[in-house]
């Protein structure tokens, strides 16, 4: 599955079966990367927010989690986005290695 924008850029893109469910988060994560591509950060945030509401469970959540944070600093500026970005890591996904990319923010 390739999610590319209207001028044919390709913005994400995954191969072979998936279940629904993963199927489906995995959309998500192309859509939420697409946004954030283009520099459209709230909206980037908004979706990757979203994936981890409907798709907490899933292998790309901890990903999600991670870019929502940089595309609320990408948007504000602000960097206690990143700061709380880490802190959310501790008490999720924090095995995964977007944690230990995340873990460089904690104060």
């Amino acid at each position: 599955m390739i999610i590319a924008d209207s001028d044919g850029t390709e913005r994400y893109r995954f191969e072979g079966y998936l279940p629904p469910e993963d199927f489906v988060a995995q959309l998500a994560l192309g859509l939420a990367k697409a946004h954030f591509a283009r520099g459209e950060w709230r909206q980037a945030e908004e979706r990757f927010r979203g994936l981890l509401e409907r798709h907490a469970q899933s292998e790309v959540a901890p990903e999600a989690l991670y870019w929502a944070g940089v595309s609320r600093y990408k948007a504000t500026g602000d960097a206690s986005a990143l700061q709380e970005t880490a802190k959310a890591f501790q008490s999720q996904y924090r095995d995964s290695s977007w944690a230990k990319k995340a873990s460089v923010w904690a104060s």
